[in-house]
């Protein structure tokens, strides 16, 4: 008998399942493949722009989403605190922008791997701009990447 019957049995056939590997975001050959820097435009809008043109976004694959924000210099720590949470990292170090009211600000890029789906994406979107106004910054615009 090679099955094992009942509860034990299912728990281990439930282990020994293979769990897929995650997207390195270190990958040479990732491409934005959609992207939206306005805030009025729906994140089902852009997967489906990002579905038509090449590179294809591929719903069923793992994405690189990031999230472009402007803090300033000052929250940047915080931020990568309350985002790293949730499993962001900062694409790049922060880099500067032209100063506004006399506030050093910074361009901050915060991305994480997971499969994208617009109700999904409009959730973190709507996360990270609420992250950005309560450290006195703004939310830019998001894109996502996959392999070519």
């Amino acid at each position: 008998m090679s099955e094992q019957p009942g509860v034990l049995g299912r728990i281990r056939r439930l282990l020994a399942r293979r769990v897929p590997e995650r997207l390195d975001i270190t990958r040479p050959d990732l491409a934005v493949v959609v992207e939206s820097f306005d805030d009025s435009e729906a994140c089902s809008t852009a997967l489906n722009r990002g579905a038509q043109d090449a590179p294809r976004w591929a719903e069923s694959d793992d994405a690189v989403l990031r999230h472009h924000l402007e803090l300033p210099a000052t929250a940047v720590e915080e931020a990568l605190a309350l985002a790293g949470q949730d499993g962001y990292v900062a694409a790049a170090p922060p880099s500067a922008v032209p100063f506004e009211d006399g506030v050093t600000r910074v361009s901050l890029i915060l991305q994480r791997v997971q499969l994208l789906d617009a109700m999904h994406c409009a959730q973190e979107k709507s996360r990270m701009a609420s992250l950005a106004q309560r450290l006195g910054g703004d939310a830019r615009g998001w894109d996502a990447l996959q392999p070519e």
